[in-house]
């Protein structure tokens, strides 16, 4: 043992040259921003400098380099090379220079196998079973030896039986693939004991057989100095693998000074000379870097550099070294690693101004602080969550639970599509029965992918699109606001639900699955909804049209162009904009135009009311105009062109507007606007007491608002109304009467809508007469037209086996489409709101079904509707016509 000496003050003299090298080792020690550096042996022939490195290096503030001290004079006897590697793991991995300590996984695996005793006498598989277990062990403690369950419950058995395979099997599976090496993510340090040049790891075959041979006593037959180079290169590989910079990593960029090795009292021959020694031979002989700085001191130089540079000439010894490395590196010369450096002989120079200054390590790059990954993440996750809330919100937002559902917002409304009660529309209140057809389609979507997984797909499968105006409206809480929406849905379901009523055995019988979409308040973000609805129809072949849009607006025709881009028919039960059905070829309506409205709007003008005299208000809806109007926009065209001179008052009636000017007046008071202000109309003619206008007449649009018996309730009941209807065939009465004459049709429309587990709440039944509803028979028409549509193909194309499957992809949208209009050519759809036929050259009804409804007390919600007059065929093409319904009893 020697005594330690005493560390030199801050204002000690230097030897000779000590400043230039230590200059040499602070540049040495910073770690270059990209890349890595060689670096030397260096060997000191001036044992005294050792003190003043070790304060060098020991006492910097907070980041100090990492660094250890081996002192070979200070060694016990009997020290070796493993144990000097020992000492030099136990202070590099201690925490305590600033940084990260130092992990290693090669060389202290390693340095375990040397300390494990097998026994040759014992049998070579028992030694091989007993190492196993002790590496087991060491990877983790195994739990305890509890037998396999047997006993309780099946729930506890299985429940049992998982847990003793996750602490049991589980491990020794993963254990034996890891040493194998022949699986990529685990067990890569095993793998690279097998891949290294020492102690020939191939001639083991497996690294448990390499494992052995470095165990006490199976390690006899090996020469120490490959033990000893593996034992370094391991210690080594890990130091490199601390320091591997990688980008996805910030930590690993916080190492910006080398590691350092002191050897003090170094002597050619001793321990410390063979340590630097064996450094320089696995540098050489593995042709890697590593980042360890070792800086040995003694009092002569090493005898494979005998003669050294002077101490003040350090930077151009290092020069030299790196320019002639590459060369000296492939002659393998042994002083290919090694600096020697001597202090000159004149005397000590003046201590350095303000004393000797301890190395700190250099700062981190700011992106590397410890604090970052977590500003990054936080900044992440609040742009993530920032772009998530302009895009999904409560209510609105994809499923993992599974179903297709695509969904964003849109100005606060949640466009997009979905077929599962994962996300259902509109979560307004007031607005539970349009949520509740939502859920009974969804449910139907279930049950009748059941029905066709049951079929073995025998039975043709289609997928109908609603796209309608499912949110946005401004609403009370007792208020319905979208009950054009949800009697459209409603009439899918119907006729979903008939599908799915036909018998097990019909394999001709189609079965149908309804995707909901929503386009937004008067289809704004239809546009939006549309390209949705592309990719869906792109990944799946069973979707062949849409049915719904609801209002004609140009965000409408917009959405019409771009659903004929992508081959998607459209069925559209109550659009009725002239001329709409040119912004595609795929389009049909099952609705009479505005052309016909108005020629029986003024037939019933002429020869009813007998009136001349026509005044016209009309409305486009909140934040609408004429333009974007399409409906009211073709009305006006058509009443002004029908009309004429007898249209003696046209004008736009705005919310606040007093109509005294109509009271009494005995002409045609034309409603042409949208129904949302209706309710606004007629409270504006309550001023009008007991001298109303004698004939009011409202459009089409209308109906939606005397749909809703909440808005109806607070209405003036001095104004009789007659209104326009598209669907006076599927009324409660119409359907009884074609009941009771044996209309099957009709009939069974009628039966579908009193069924208790459809429609909430059943339609038309004798004990609560509860009306259909405007738009629930011209929805189920447009679908059912689909479905007759896909069955008649199907008959014709798949089913000349009868137990043949049904594919998807045997038919497209556009076939579809024209095999609707070939059999609609001849005597038309027989629909249950009227004969649907269609000419060659356009998408509108030929002769539909119009009627004119009246209430006498808009208040009384209870009384039903009687029609009055009607145009149009019913059943049978024929001669159009027009005609008085005479009233109830006569």
């Amino acid at each position: 043992m020697t005594t330690p000496r005493q560390l030199p003050t801050g204002r000690d003299r230097l030897p000779a040259g000590a400043t230039e090298f230590l200059a040499l080792l602070a540049r040495l020690l910073r770690r270059p921003r990209r890349g890595d550096r060689r670096l030397p042996l260096l060997w000191l022939v001036h044992p005294d400098l050792m003190a003043l490195l070790r304060r060098f290096l020991g006492q910097g503030q907070r980041r100090r380099v990492p660094h250890a001290v081996l002192d070979i004079a200070a060694q016990p006897a009997g020290t070796d090379v493993p144990t000097l590697l020992r000492d030099l793991y136990r202070q590099l991995s201690l925490e305590a220079f600033g940084v990260a300590r130092l992990r290693f996984r090669h060389y202290p695996l390693a340095d375990w196998l040397m300390h494990q005793s097998l026994s040759p006498a014992v049998d070579a598989d028992d030694g091989r079973a007993a190492l196993v277990r002790r590496l087991r062990d060491r990877r983790g403690p195994r739990g305890a030896a509890d037998a396999v369950p047997t006993g309780g419950d099946a729930v506890s058995i299985v429940s049992q039986l998982v847990l003793w395979l996750v602490r049991h099997a589980v491990p020794g599976v993963v254990f034996r693939l890891a040493v194998s090496g022949r699986v990529p993510v685990v067990g890569r340090h095993y793998r690279w004991f097998m891949r290294q040049q020492y102690l020939a790891p191939r001639q083991s075959v497996t690294f448990l057989g390499f494992a052995e041979r470095l165990t006490a006593g199976w390690r006899d037959g090996e020469q120490p100095d490959q033990v000893n180079k593996l034992l370094l290169h391991a210690f080594l590989e890990d130091l490199r693998q601390a320091y591997r910079r990688r980008p996805w990593r910030p930590s690993d960029w916080r190492r910006t000074a080398y590691p350092v090795l002191l050897l003090d009292h170094v002597s050619p021959g001793n321990l410390g000379h063979v340590l630097v020694r064996l450094l320089g031979d696995v540098r050489t002989e593995t042709g890697r870097n590593d980042p360890l700085l070792v800086v040995a001191a003694g009092d002569v130089p090493p005898p494979e550099l005998p003669g050294p540079h002077p101490l003040a000439d350090a930077d151009e010894a290092y020069q030299e070294w790196s320019e002639a490395l590459p060369e000296v590196r492939r002659l393998r010369r042994a002083a290919a690693w090694l600096v020697v450096l001597r202090p000159d002989a004149a005397e000590a120079g003046p201590p350095p101004r303000g004393g000797l200054r301890p190395f700190s390590a250099p700062e981190p790059p700011w992106w590397s602080r410890r604090f970052l990954p977590a500003a990054v993440a936080l900044t992440l996750l609040a742009a993530g969550g920032a772009w998530a809330g302009t895009r999904w919100g409560p209510g609105c937002h994809p499923s993992p639970t599974g179903g297709r559902i695509a969904v964003e917002l849109a100005e606060g409304e949640c466009v997009g599509y979905s077929d599962s009660a994962a996300q259902v529309f509109n979560d307004d209140p007031g607005q539970d029965a349009l949520r509740t057809v939502q859920e009974r389609i969804f449910a139907q979507n279930r049950a009748a992918e059941e029905v066709w997984e049951r079929s073995h797909h025998r039975r043709p499968y289609l997928t109908l699109v609603y796209l309608g105006t499912l949110t946005g409206n401004r609403t009370r809480a007792d208020e319905e606001s979208y009950v054009s929406e949800r009697e459209e849905l409603e009439g899918m379901a119907t006729a979903q639900y008939a599908l799915l009523k036909e018998s097990a055995g019909a394999d001709g019988a189609a079965l149908l699955r309804i995707v909901v979409a929503n386009g937004g308040r008067q289809m704004r973000h239809a546009d939006r909804a549309v390209a949705m609805l592309a990719e869906l129809a792109r990944d799946d072949p069973t979707v062949l049209g849409v049915v719904g849009l609801v209002e004609s607006r140009a965000s409408t025709a917009r959405a019409l162009r771009e659903l004929n881009r992508i081959g998607l028919p459209v069925l559209a039960p109550t659009l009725s904009a002239d001329r709409i059905d040119a912004n595609s070829r795929l389009y049909l309506q099952v609705s009479a135009p505005n052309a016909d409205q108005v020629e029986m709007v003024d037939e019933y003008a002429r020869q009813v009311l007998k009136v001349d005299e026509t005044h016209v208000y009309w409305t486009t809806g909140e934040n609408s105009s004429l333009a974007e109007d399409l409906y009211v926009g073709t009305l006006l065209d058509g009443l002004k062109q029908r009309f004429g001179p007898r249209l003696t008052r046209l004008e736009e009636w705005r919310t606040g507007r007093r109509l005294t000017v109509e009271c009494g007046f005995d002409g045609l008071l034309f409603y042409a606007g949208r129904w949302s202000e209706f309710d606004g109309f007629l409270r504006a003619l309550r001023e009008c007491g007991d001298d109303p206008p004698k004939h009011l007449v409202g459009d089409d649009s209308v109906n939606r608002y005397m749909a809703n018996p909440g808005l109806r309730a607070a209405a003036p009941g001095n104004v009789p109304v007659t209104y326009v209807s598209k669907a006076a065939l599927g009324t409660c009465a119409a359907l009884r009467a074609a009941q009771d004459r044996r209309d099957e049709a009709r009939s069974s429309f009628l039966t579908w809508i009193q069924a208790g587990d459809l429609l909430d709440p059943p339609r038309c039944r004798p004990d609560r007469p509860h009306p259909v509803g405007e738009r629930v028979s011209l929805a189920y028409d447009a679908s059912m037209m689909m479905v007759r549509a896909l069955e008649s193909l199907a008959a014709r194309l798949h089913h000349a086996g009868p137990r043949q499957r049904w594919e998807p992809t045997s038919v497209n949208p556009v076939a579809v489409h024209a095999e609707v209009l070939r059999q609609n050519a001849g005597p038309g759809y027989p629909g249950v709101a009227g004969l649907i036929r269609y000419p060659p050259d356009s998408g509108e009804p030929v002769d539909k079904r119009l009627a004119l409804l009246r209430v006498e007390r808009v208040p009384d919600v209870a009384t039903e509707a009687v029609e009055v007059y009607h145009c149009g065929t019913a059943d049978r093409p024929q001669p159009a016509s027009c005609a008085v319904v005479p009233a109830p009893g006569r």
